[in-house]
């Protein structure tokens, strides 16, 4: 990994998912890990858009005024939050298995949208930068056998629509339209483009 830029702002990424952690490096910019707590309840009348942007800024927002008086002046808060979207229903991450394993059947064969907001907020002066992306996947047809048995590995349980793209779940997908990145759940050419408002060019 690169050395961080001299004299950059450190980002504080309100996040617990080792997918982001690994993502924020790349940027090179020295990282701060500090998961938000907040509550992920959103109105029944938001959009998509709306839900991501809404959630990543509450979560941005809920970490620098929890840090404020710890952080360097200069430091960035990086809130994010992903889901899927089928037809216009909205899938978070699975409560249990059972939902589990509805979502996958219902993705099955079929187009659907992920959803990624960021939401940047600088420590000094709280300018705050949101923003989101939307990528479309297809997924092939399962079995209800290939279903049970991915589900079994655990790996679905904390993720938006019960796959991985960059784990086991990539077997089930045949192709995407855009950011793979913003699938996994951060991605990082919309946060560079963001963090351009901040003054921070990169590379």
């Amino acid at each position: 990994m690169h050395s961080a830029l001299p004299n950059s702002p450190k980002l504080v990424l309100a996040s617990a998912s080792p997918r982001r952690q690994e993502l924020i490096a790349i940027l090179g910019l020295p990282v701060q890990i500090h998961p938000s707590r907040v509550e992920e309840d959103t109105p029944a009348y938001w959009t998509p858009s709306q839900i991501v942007e809404g959630l990543a800024e509450r979560k941005a927002l809920a970490v620098k005024n929890e840090l404020t008086d710890s952080l360097d002046l200069s430091s960035i808060v990086v809130g994010s939050d992903t889901i899927v979207v089928l037809n216009d229903k909205v899938m978070g991450k699975p409560r249990d298995v059972q939902e589990a394993e509805q979502m996958l059947q219902e993705l099955s064969g079929e187009v659907h949208e992920v959803y990624t907001g960021i939401s940047c907020i600088r420590v000094s002066d709280a300018k705050t930068v949101t923003t989101h992306r939307v990528t479309k996947v297809r997924m092939r047809k399962l079995t209800p056998n290939q279903i049970s048995r991915y589900v079994a590995t655990g790996e679905p349980m904390d993720k938006a629509g019960s796959y991985g793209i960059q784990e086991i779940g990539s077997l089930f997908v045949e192709s995407i339209e855009g950011c793979y990145f913003n699938v996994v759940g951060l991605p990082v050419s919309l946060l560079a483009v963001q963090l351009e408002q901040f003054d921070i060019m990169l590379p």
